[in-house]
């Protein structure tokens, strides 16, 4: 079983995007059983609440259901999963900041790096922009979603 958690601020708007997009696209090649997928937020804003909904509207415009509660990021959790990815640097930087003896550096990478068609380096936080800030990140993760199946599927699930 391959573990992924994606990392934003607050965990209702870009990881939980990013944890449904995923989970989506893993049915769709028939390997839920091999990969999981979770999200969390780096701090404690949104506990407990489901994902924005501006964002669940542009996720289901592409036929894709936003489900889940928001979390905050827990040093155990790099011991649970396998990758976890940031969305941004700042949450990158908070993830590296969490493990100060750098057991799990190799576990943290940032999202934009499997995107093959966007050239951003980082997600943008949509939730103070208008729609179209809230669709740029569904594209932008369906895209680096797709990329970062493609690697897992090459790299962990065929060995």
């Amino acid at each position: 079983m391959y573990k992924l958690l994606f990392v934003c601020l607050g965990n209702i708007c870009r990881s939980p995007s990013a944890e449904n997009i995923m989970r989506y696209l893993v049915e769709q090649e028939g390997l839920s059983d091999q990969i999981i997928c979770d999200s969390a937020g780096t701090a404690d804003y949104h506990i407990g609440e489901p994902p924005d909904s501006r964002m669940k509207a542009a996720a289901k415009a592409r036929g894709i259901q936003l489900i889940g509660k928001g979390r905050q990021f827990y040093p155990s959790d790099f011991e649970k999963y396998d990758l976890i990815l940031a969305m941004d640097r700042d949450n990158y930087w908070d993830l590296i900041s969490l493990d100060p003896k750098k057991q799990y550096r190799d576990k943290i990478k940032m999202m934009c790096d499997y995107a093959k068609n966007y050239r951003d380096k980082e997600v943008p936080d949509p939730y103070y922009g208008g729609p179209e800030g809230f669709n740029h990140v569904i594209d932008l993760l369906l895209d680096a979603c797709s990329g970062l199946l493609e690697e897992i599927k090459v790299e962990s699930i065929t060995k």
